[in-house]
């Protein structure tokens, strides 16, 4: 069974936590990491993207030339594709780009992109992860204080305004709940910084 030390704000080791097996310990299945970070990646798109087709560009609406006897191509109107300013073919339309994963693969996706933090070490669990006001700079010393120097994710049992807000205006930090987790930020931090009773719930949900 997989272990991490528990600290405090100061930084200070308070003592160790055994991870669940079942949610921290499993081999990573990074197929379907790689498929749950693609749709999450998709279902963010905005799809707005549009072009003007020859029927939405303006002018055009008279014959340029007459069908026949001038010796140039016959042309209906200067708004077609060919024509410079004219319209575009095939040109990229609003659409959405969601679609969806079934349950057990996000399940999977989740436990293996944990389960890949927790070997690698990256798992930095806090005793009381909150502040008494909102202080970047006392949130920017907590973080120097565990090492955390690169892209961090903050994850709390529920939304605590401080914390939000006090990590808010510094450079490569996430914060989370618990319940609103995604792979996609899981990966994308060096550091997975969490709650303990965060991880309590994460243990509940998926074990």
């Amino acid at each position: 069974m997989p272990t991490v030390a528990v600290y405090d704000m100061t930084g200070k080791k308070t003592g160790e936590m055994e991870l669940n097996e079942a949610v921290f310990g499993i081999e990573p299945n990074m197929t379907v990491v790689h498929a749950a970070v693609k749709n999450y990646l998709a279902n963010r798109r905005q799809g707005t993207q549009s072009t003007l087709t020859r029927a939405e560009v303006r002018g055009g609406g008279i014959k340029p030339w007459r069908q026949k006897g001038t010796g140039r191509a016959r042309q209906g109107s200067i708004r077609s594709p060919q024509w410079t300013h004219g319209g575009i073919a095939l040109g990229p339309k609003p659409r959405s780009y969601n679609y969806s994963l079934t349950k057990k693969t996000k399940r999977l996706a989740m436990l293996s992109a944990l389960s890949a933090k927790a070997a690698a070490g990256e798992i930095v669990v806090i005793d009381g992860l909150d502040l008494g006001e909102i202080k970047t700079k006392t949130f920017a010393g907590f973080l120097g204080a565990i090492e955390a120097t690169g892209k961090s994710l903050v994850v709390t049992p529920e939304v605590r305004v401080n914390v939000v807000k006090s990590a808010a205006n510094i450079p490569g930090v996430r914060t989370t709940i618990a319940s609103t987790l995604n792979v996609y930020d899981i990966l994308n931090a060096d550091k997975f910084i969490i709650d303990k009773a965060a991880v309590e719930k994460l243990q509940e949900v998926y074990a």
